[in-house]
Order: structure tokens, then sequence, then C-alpha cells
């Protein structure tokens, strides 16, 4: 269940109510008149079955209330109520299939945005993903992908063409052509630094990695890798399930592959700098691309339900 709370300006309060009253999938309405202070208005309150929540934000929109006035949502861990459950039951679908696409749009936009943390997380990932290369550690190529934080701007990339926001898929797409290249450049001078030290050596460069050599030696798993990755992470964003999000990091070898790139840059070894570039590309276009083939499918299935649910709908 979702909880919404809305301020609304006092003429159009009755519209919002009996909008509320007629969503299939709404309980627990309450109104607390000349409650809000700043904009003035009345507060609105109500909880909704997950899976009717984005068709009634829509209105709510389209009402006027999020420019007259504000809506927040917030996520109902527990809800102890029969109407609560009866509302869950006549709602369409289920909920974990539910996308509300304004919460996908406000989380994507929030981790899409470049940053000094982003950059920082970035530029640490793929610092971590060298000393993985060098070593030929495993252990350390999987870390650093988990610290990545690439995915939520190919997310955003994502959405915004599904949802034909240009705002949001030109911010993601900046943060991607702009992080990646600040991570590389610091990943060479954090290696020019290990090398005058004595840490790395040309040599431990050079010397066959079993573990990593992967990285820089592109195929067509590759590219189906990706692709799964892609689909797994959009599912995990639009259920609310982040966890699966771990999975994903560590399924794709975007962060290596801008690693082993710095790398063969700074020692002049262009046969890994071209075959690690182009891991990085098709990693990237494998989880694009299956983002928005699966983002569409899940916009027209739930285009689907609704269609379903107007023709039973009695008249």
């Amino acid at each position: 269940m979702l909880h919404l709370r809305m301020i609304v300006p006092q003429g159009s309060t009755g519209d919002v109510v009996s909008l509320l009253e007629g969503t299939v999938g709404a309980t627990h309405v309450a109104v607390l008149p000349g409650a809000a202070l700043n904009p003035r208005g009345d507060i609105v309150m109500c909880d909704v079955a997950r899976e009717a929540g984005d068709e009634l934000l829509r209105a709510l929109r389209r009402m006027g209330v999020a420019d007259t006035g504000s809506i927040a949502v917030e996520h109902i861990d527990l809800s102890l109520s029969a109407r609560a459950d009866k509302a869950e039951e006549e709602a369409p679908g289920e909920s974990a299939d539910a996308v509300l696409w304004e919460s996908l749009t406000d989380a994507t936009h929030e981790e899409s945005t470049l940053t000094v943390t982003y950059l920082a997380f970035l530029a640490l990932a793929t610092m971590l993903a060298a000393c993985g290369v060098m070593l030929d550690s495993a252990i350390l190529i999987v870390g650093a992908m988990v610290v990545g934080p690439e995915f939520g701007p190919l997310a955003g990339v994502c959405t915004g063409l599904v949802q034909r926001r240009g705002r949001l898929a030109r911010r993601s797409l900046t943060a991607l052509l702009v992080g990646f290249p600040v991570g590389m450049v610091l990943t060479g001078g954090f290696n020019y630094l290990m090398d005058a030290l004595g840490v790395f050596s040309v040599t431990d460069f050079t010397a066959p990695h079993p573990s990593t050599s992967f990285i820089w030696q592109p195929d067509a798993s590759s590219f189906v890798v990706a692709f799964l990755a892609g689909i797994a992470g959009i599912l995990s964003l639009t259920s609310a399930k982040s966890g699966a999000l771990v999975g994903v990091a560590i399924s794709v070898t975007t962060v290596p592959a801008a690693a082993n790139a710095a790398l063969a840059l700074s020692y002049g070894d262009y046969r890994e700098l071209w075959g690690s570039s182009a891991q990085l590309g098709v990693n990237l276009a494998g989880i694009v691309i299956a983002g928005v083939l699966t983002l569409l499918a899940q916009k027209g299935f739930w285009a689907m339900q609704r269609r379903r649910r107007s023709v039973s709908r009695p008249a």
C-alpha cells in the first residue's frame, strides 16, 4: 500500500475527495480542513493499493494538485486494516508488478545527477578495479563493480527515453559521458602515482591475468550478460526490490573495463585499450537496450490492464 498526503486549495478539496472515493483501490480518506499553512489549504490523505497508485497520481496531476499544492507519497510497510485488504483485492493486477512512473522518474533523477559524490564513487570504483587488474584479483573486481554508481544514470537514460523526458535523458547521459572519462583520468593519475611508488609496474600489467583477462576481451556473451542484467536492474527499480541491484552491479564489467582502459593507455598498450573500450561500450549498450525494452513492455502491460478494467466496468 501507498500513503498519499496532499495539500489542496480549499476550492478543489471536494473534487479531490470525489476522485479518491471513486478510485478503485483507494481507502482511508481523511480531510483536515485549513490545516496547511504554506501553501494555505486543506490536508487530504488516503491509502491506495500500489497497483492503482500510478493512475491516481496522474489524475491528481491533471487536476493541478501538484502545481497549486503538493503530493507526498510514502510506502506503507504494514497496514492492519480490513478496508486496506479489500482495496488491494479490488485493485487490478499485482502490487509487485505495478510501476509507479512518478516514483521511478524521481528516483532516477536523483541517482543520475552529475554530482561530486557521484564522481567520487565512480573514480574510487575505477581505482579499485585498477588494483584488481594489476593484482589479477577477481574479489577486487567484484568489489569495484558494487561500488560503481553507473546504473543510476543508465536507468535514467532508459526512463527518459520511454517517458519522453528529454531533460532526464540528457542529465543522465551527461553523468555517463562526463563521469567515465573523469574516473579514467583520475585512475590514470593514480596509476602513475602507484608506479612511481613502486606499487604498480608495467610488468604487473603485462603479466598473464587469467582471472581478469575477460575485461578487455568482449564477445557475444558480454552483450547477453549486459542485456539480462539490464532487465533485472529495471525490474528491481520498478518493483522496489532494490536488493537485486547488487546482483546487477556484479554482472556487468563497465567499471572494470574503464579501469583497464585507463591502465592500458598509461602503459601504451593500445590493443587492450581498444578491447576495454569495446567492452565498456557493449555493456552500456546492452543495459540501455534491455532497460528501454523492459520499460516499454511494462508500460504496454499496464495499458492493457487499464483497457480490460474499463471494458469490464459496468456502465
